[in-house]
């Protein structure tokens, strides 16, 4: 029939539904489409929009009103097929005939069932593959000719193994997914056919639009075949993978299950038993720690809020391990708990005095605190103080013995290294494995809240990308904010300020300047050699002697012994190498002795060097006769004083000035400003101020390797340059320091007491000092003073009475290079010559 002739048929529905009925009670044995003597068949098309249907395969398809139905309505009047066309994409609503893949698929109709809304839904069998010649029809549904692609049935060898590979890993997709029932499996082994099996398989399993439309458009079975088998393998492994995943969270699952019944089998078994949950004991006991702990009203509130909310949770959450130790800390912390002050200022006196010799401003400054604290004792502001020194000279150990004295916890905290400000003030409770910072740790070790807490090496504190802890610890150190010192990881204040801060460091030079203006610096000097061998005395012999088992013995460690270990074989400000020495020898005893072989009772100068070897280290002696050009200066070093010689040779040259011996800047511009001050007074000092034209100038520090700067040099390298010139010598047992300006005043300088001793130790009679630094001289042992003569000056005049020889009858120093014709006639030649010496 023709499509015209049908389509007026519906003119008259009810014949045409009768007919539609009597058609589709005979759908399946709709036979196919008989083609021509060319192979054509012709028959409507149904437009396949999202889906591909493969030949010999049943599926279902969605008919909304219109091309389709109409195509589908012809084909069942006709009692014939249809040919079914996939899109090329199925968003173009309105398909021409270039938008379809150019092989399609004969289909079977079957009954159409309505469904809302007008649409219908059916059953449509694929039937064989075709190729499309031409359109015919494009109004009002599609109608092509098309050619049937004919498959050879014949199975070899290469195909049949191909087939039973694709058979193998379809039962194995078939056992791992469970959306393919079991009878796939089987219903793929009464296959014969290749290109059946093919389209089959690829019916069965979840394959993109895109890979199915590539399959329908390989007519050749043998490589459907092989694709299939391609994409058989790459879902096998996404459901292989599927398949340990699912198995390991239903084995967690399980897992979660059986230890939830074994929890609820242990609960009843404590039911019976009358010891009650374990979890409900541990919530309980939390909850009477909170009511029996002495917590400031904020952290009670905290501590009950965060305890309610740990009753609500399942005793396997992951929050209540944050929660248990967030509680913890609290309980833990001593909020309140203090140790009681013992303000007895004698007792302090003698605990100071018994551990500890010199160190006077540090002691004067704790008994002071106390004092102050026996008068008021409900007074809450705490000292900070900040021990400077080099190290070895008693820092920590002070700081030990004034928590004794006062009765105090000692806690201590070292700061050397320290970067991540979350060190001091902690971690948020958001992180895992959060804590306190140190600050709390600390006090919570001490267990009181008011120990005496030592922060050592506050100097060296680093600071990079985690923030600067300096910056952090200036609300520790505050007393004005720290009685609410707030941790990040607790979020509540807790009170700082009942702590006695003690701070260390070797220099101020790295300490931020907000910090240090919250400390008390207290400046530990180092000790001097009369300071060190009695410390010696007192402490470090008796504890050398005794960890190395001498105790008993008479050993007996002479004076001149630890002064030559002290000038020989230690250079320091502090006494750790000094105790290291001692403890060298008295092991070398403690050998004797358990050899059985003599050891020595009284330990001398002569058994240093047989015990220790050879010198580490000389001092500088002073000069063995007066010397022209050389002078004695004093130096400071962090090891103590010294004194240092300044040579100074003047040779033929062009008016330069060379210095040498590492020196810095500053001793650089004191020697300029030496020199400045010799040409300003050449005249009184009868120098041609023109002979500074053709003579160079060396001024050389020895002991060239050590750095060396400061003003203190000025009027000693005045002096040598003056005796160079003048010719006068210096005397050898001077030594003198200060700064000198243009005008030949002489200026304070600093380091006065290690500067006397190194004097008095070098063996030197006359000390010159600034007159403004005599206050200095409290500090320095009465003996030294009474042995030393101490002259004070303000001016350089007074330093060349003292330090130089008298003015000889000399002709004064003219330039060598002053012609003679320029002498007038009726002038003494002989006055502008040269002195023998200048040759």
């Amino acid at each position: 029939m023709k499509s015209d002739d049908w389509y007026s048929r519906q003119s008259n529905p009810e014949d045409f539904s009768s007919a539609i009925h009597q058609r589709t009670e005979e759908l399946y044995r709709v036979p196919d489409c008989e083609p021509d003597e060319d192979g054509i068949i012709e028959c409507p098309v149904m437009i396949l929009r999202d889906i591909v249907v493969f030949p010999r395969m049943i599926s279902p398809v969605f008919i909304p009103p219109g091309a389709n139905l109409l195509a589908i309505q012809e084909a069942q009047f006709n009692f014939q097929t249809v040919i079914g066309l996939v899109q090329r994409d199925p968003e173009v609503d309105e398909p021409t005939a270039q938008d379809f893949l150019p092989i399609g698929t004969e289909l079977a109709v079957g009954r159409l069932l309505s469904m809302p809304e007008g649409n219908n839904s059916a059953l449509v069998q694929g039937r064989r593959r075709v190729e499309v010649v031409e359109f015919v029809q494009e109004e009002p549904f599609f109608r092509v000719r098309a050619r049937v692609i004919e498959e050879p049935a014949d199975v070899d060898r290469t195909i049949d193994a191909l087939m039973r590979t694709a058979r193998d890993l379809f039962e194995r997709c078939v056992q791992l997914d469970r959306s393919l029932p079991d009878e796939a499996h089987l219903y793929s082994m009464n296959l014969s056919e290749p290109g059946w099996l093919a389209d089959m398989i690829a019916t069965a399993i979840s394959l993109p639009f895109k890979e199915r439309q590539a399959l329908l458009l390989l007519p050749d079975p043998i490589e459907r075949l092989k694709r299939v088998n391609w994409l058989l393998a790459q879902e096998l492994d996404v459901l292989q993978l599927e398949d340990e995943i699912q198995t390991r969270v239903q084995s967690e699952v399980d897992r979660s299950q059986r230890e939830y019944y074994l929890r609820e089998q242990m609960k009843a078994i404590q039911t019976e038993l009358g010891e009650g949950d374990i979890w409900l004991r541990e919530i309980n006991e939390l909850r009477g720690r909170v009511e029996q702990a002495d917590l400031p009203d904020e952290a009670r509130a905290a501590a009950v809020r965060e305890l309610e909310r740990l009753t609500q949770m399942p005793a396997m959450a992951p929050e209540v391990g944050i929660i248990r130790n967030y509680l913890d800390w609290i309980l833990d912390l001593p909020w309140r708990t203090a140790t009681e002050d013992n303000l007895d200022v004698r007792h302090a006196a003698k605990v100071l005095e018994d551990n500890h010799y010199g160190l006077g401003r540090a002691k004067d400054r704790i008994i002071e605190y106390i004092a102050v604290r026996s008068l008021k004792p409900k007074r809450l502001r705490q000292p900070i103080l900040c021990f400077v020194g080099p190290p070895g000279t008693g820092k920590t150990s002070l700081g030990r013995s004034i928590a004794e004295s006062l009765g105090r916890k000692f806690v201590r905290l070292s700061l050397g290294g320290v970067r991540d400000e979350a060190e001091i003030r902690g971690h948020r409770r958001t992180y895992i494995g959060a804590l306190p910072g140190r600050i709390l740790q600390t006090i919570k070790r001490a267990g009181s809240i008011n120990p005496l807490f030592m922060l050592d090496e506050i100097d060296k504190l680093g600071a990079d990308f985690r923030g600067d802890p300096a910056a952090a610890l200036l609300e520790v150190l505050d007393p004005e904010q720290n009685n609410a010192f707030s941790d990040h990881f607790l979020e509540l204040s807790f009170d700082l300020s009942q702590v006695m801060f003690i701070t260390t460091a070797n220099s101020m030079a790295s300490i931020p300047p907000a910090l240090l203006d919250r400390m008390e610096v207290i400046e530990f000097p180092g000790y001097i050699e009369e300071e060190k061998l009695e410390i010696s005395r007192r402490f470090l012999i008796p504890r050398q002697l005794e960890e190395s088992g001498l105790e008993d013995l008479e050993i007996k460690f002479l004076d001149e012994a630890v002064k030559r270990i002290v000038r020989e074989y230690t250079y320091e400000a502090g006494v750790r190498n000094l105790e290291r020495e001692i403890g060298r020898m008295c092991r070398k005893v403690a050998r004797l002795k358990s050899e059985k072989r003599p050891y020595p009772t009284r330990l001398g100068a002569a058994q240093v060097e047989k015990f220790l070897g050879p010198p580490q280290f000389f001092q500088t002696e002073a000069e063995r006769q007066d010397e022209v050009g050389v002078a004695t200066a004093m130096a400071w070093t962090e090891n103590g004083g010294e004194i240092m010689p300044v040579e100074v040779l003047i040779l033929e040259g062009k008016g330069n000035l060379q210095i040498t011996g590492q020196v810095g800047e500053v001793m650089q511009e004191s020697a300029q400003a030496a020199l400045s001050y010799l040409k300003s007074r050449a005249r009184e000092l009868k120098i041609d101020s023109e002979v500074f034209e053709g003579l160079d100038i060396h001024i050389h520090i020895p002991e060239g390797a050590i750095p060396k700067d400061g003003p203190s040099a000025g009027i000693t390298l005045a002096t040598a340059l003056i005796s160079a010139f003048t010719e006068r010598p210096v005397f050898k047992e001077v030594g003198m320091t200060g700064e000198i300006t243009l005008r030949g005043r002489v200026l304070p300088v600093g380091g006065v007491r290690e500067k006397v001793l190194a004097a008095h130790r070098a063996g030197l009679k006359t000390v010159i000092l600034p007159e403004r630094n005599m206050k200095d001289l409290v500090d320095v042992p009465k003996r030294v003073r009474d042995e030393l003569k101490l002259v004070p000056v303000s001016h350089m005049d007074q330093v060349l009475a003292v330090a130089i020889a008298p003015e000889a009858s000399r002709p004064p120093r003219v330039s060598k290079s002053k012609p003679k014709e320029k002498v007038k006639a009726g002038e003494d030649s002989s006055a502008g010559a040269p002195p023998a010496a200048a040759e």
